[in-house]
């Protein structure tokens, strides 16, 4: 039986995981792309443990049948909250000869070179802080390293709302982050740690101290994505390369038409499907 070879499953449950998709494609061009925003059912922030892994469990089987060889969750909620679970337990059945992967590792192993002060900040979802993920990870690989959280659960509605650019988000912007400095002033660096915050990276850097560095996942992850795929050939060899890219939603295709322009900056074409 000859292996499934396929695109690049890219998984988010709503629009963020766009800006991870951007980034990709930009660093790894030659490959096809299936992208699927579960944004009938998002934000994912703030749902319990079993109804992310649930949902994201509906979304990896959706792009295995789809040919998917490599699925990569570009939510951190869903890599923070269904990732271990998927690799470990159901991997094995669904068809260990394929793979998914998330986002926390590749931004964790980054760190270690970034932060002078060896404090960190995160700027998260409440379900991302709430699971303890990025210290997991981060003090896997940098014992010495005090990582802060706070959630910031009005900047996705901000964004997917269209008023990222309004004076209003002013407040909200500042806000979270003056509350991350009053918690640790000796962070140096903050971690962005929703793939939606880059469409906020203006405004965060315009109320954040200038000593201090944002990390955006993106270029993290595409990198870590093209050393994974040279290091792995096996899965490598299945990933088609025609360049194409495809979208999927599980919402109505007007509105994530219309929403993912915020991302993508460009008309695309996608095609509505259900999870259930």
């Amino acid at each position: 039986m000859y292996p499934i070879c396929g695109p690049i499953g890219v998984f988010d449950s709503g629009y963020g995981g766009l800006t991870i998709l951007e980034k990709i494609k930009e660093q790894l061009p030659q490959y096809d792309y299936l992208y699927l925003g579960d944004n009938a059912r998002t934000p994912y922030g703030t749902r319990s443990f079993e109804v992310v892994y649930e949902f994201t469990l509906q979304a990896v089987r959706k792009l295995f049948e789809m040919g998917c060889p490599l699925v990569i969750l570009a939510c951190n909620t869903a890599s923070a909250k269904a990732l271990r679970s998927i690799q470990q337990k159901d991997l094995p059945y669904l068809d260990a000869s394929r793979r998914v992967l998330g986002v926390i590792r590749p931004t964790a192993e980054c760190i270690g070179e970034l932060t002078q002060t060896r404090h960190i900040g995160l700027l998260a979802t409440e379900g991302t802080v709430r699971s303890g993920s990025y210290p997991m990870e981060i003090n896997k690989l940098f014992p010495d390293i005090t990582v802060s959280s706070i959630p910031c659960p009005l900047w996705v509605p901000l964004i997917e709302n269209n008023e990222f650019n309004s004076e209003g988000a002013d407040y909200f912007v500042k806000k979270y982050v003056n509350q991350l400095l009053e918690k640790d002033p000796m962070i140096d660096t903050f971690i962005l740690g929703c793939t939606h915050y880059p469409l906020l990276m203006q405004k965060i850097r315009k109320f954040t101290p200038p000593h201090i560095q944002l990390v955006a996942q993106g270029e993290y992850v595409a990198t870590s994505l093209s050393d994974y795929l040279t290091r792995h050939p096996e899965i490598e060899q299945r990933c088609t390369k025609k360049g194409n890219c495809k979208f999927l939603t599980t919402e109505s295709e007007e509105k994530f038409q219309e929403s993912a322009s915020l991302f993508l900056h460009q008309d695309i074409l996608v095609r509505s499907i259900s999870l259930e």
